[in-house]
């Protein structure tokens, strides 16, 4: 059983910068492909980066590349979610999550393992 607890999240100003963290306990953090996913009120949630076992492979939603960076260190069991120029629209509450996959993988239903969400809200 993996447990998975997000931080980091906030209040910040259009155009700001905040890191999100989420930190891996309970399994073999290494063997999971690990993404992050947010939620906006009244909307689903929606994926936003993944990023491969070793790192070498990651993906990102559309209107966030170029401005979040996901990475992962496997001795310290964390996941990372750098967003920069933050706006508006990316409000929502964030959520890492983590999926027994071989391949990086961008659909809600192939993560197993979810924590409980940071809330972000970027004011304009």
């Amino acid at each position: 059983q993996v447990q998975l607890v997000e931080s980091g999240g906030g209040l910040v100003q259009a155009g700001g910068s905040l890191r999100l963290s989420c930190a891996a306990s309970g399994g073999t953090f290494s063997r999971f492909v690990m993404g992050w996913f947010r939620q906006a009120p009244g909307k689903e949630r929606e994926f936003v980066a993944a990023i491969s076992w070793s790192g070498s492979r990651t993906w990102y939603l559309d209107s966030v590349k170029g401005r979040f960076t996901i990475c992962r260190d496997n001795v310290k069991n964390t996941l990372y979610l750098q967003m920069n120029s933050l706006k508006p629209e990316d409000t929502a509450v964030y959520y890492c999550a983590a999926a027994p996959a071989v391949e990086v993988v961008t659909r809600l239903s192939e993560y197993e393992y979810w924590g409980q969400g940071t809330q972000v809200t970027v004011s304009s």
